[in-house]
């Protein structure tokens, strides 16, 4: 049987881009670069909690007790879902060094945990190849489909630790949607939005933060 998640997940490639003008699925995140001894990323360590109605959709689908609870088994199955399904989509980590794209390994796995109404996952990632922090690195994590909205509250949910990243500068970027719509007014047409292979809109409203070593 098909669950919530994965219709979602599903509906991602079946949807014309413009149904993704406003956003239905809300995480509350918090972000945190790793850095090793040698001075290339270690790890990404992501924690998402989702909103109460996603939440709500994911315990009807996984929990069978009805009693508004997941057990171990059932957080563990919502975990291998998110694993399995957000997998094309990069777990919406967009990272690049100096411009060029640093593709992320599938997690060794995604722990799911329901507490206080609201589902939270956490993850980590690593790069597929080593990559040293040098230069200039963004690290992003949003939806390029706009149907999830990835929101950090405060600037301190974007971290870094690790002695190598001691030596470099860092900043949280937050671009502000309006000046973005009135910079690019001659680029956001109909046309741009209708893109079938997506649209940089993503990139240019989400939230980022950059790493100069």
């Amino acid at each position: 049987m098909k669950t919530k998640i994965s219709l979602l997940i599903a509906m991602l490639s079946l949807l014309p881009v413009p149904a993704f003008a406003h956003p239905h699925i809300f995480i509350d995140a918090k972000f945190e670069v790793v850095s090793a001894p040698d001075g290339s990323i270690s790890e990404l360590r992501n924690v998402w909690s989702f909103d109460e109605v996603f939440t709500s959709s994911v315990l009807m689908d996984y929990g069978k007790s009805g009693d508004q609870a997941l057990s171990a088994s059932e957080l563990k199955a919502v975990g291998k879902t998110v694993r399995d399904s957000l997998a094309q989509y990069g777990y919406y980590t967009n990272v690049t060094s100096n411009g060029k794209a640093v593709p992320m390994a599938k997690p060794d796995a995604v722990e799911a945990n329901y507490k206080d109404g609201s589902l939270t996952l956490t993850f980590s990632l690593k790069p597929e190849q080593k990559t040293f922090l040098k230069g200039t690195t963004i690290f992003g994590i949003y939806d390029k489909t706009l149907y999830t909205a990835v929101d950090f509250a405060t600037d301190n949910d974007l971290t870094t630790s690790g002695q190598a990243l001691g030596r470099c500068k860092r900043k949280v970027i937050r671009p502000n949607p309006k000046e973005v719509m009135a910079e690019n007014q001659a680029a956001l047409t109909s046309m741009f939005f209708s893109d079938p292979k997506g649209t940089d809109y993503s990139l240019l409203v989400a939230t980022r933060l950059e790493v100069q070593c």
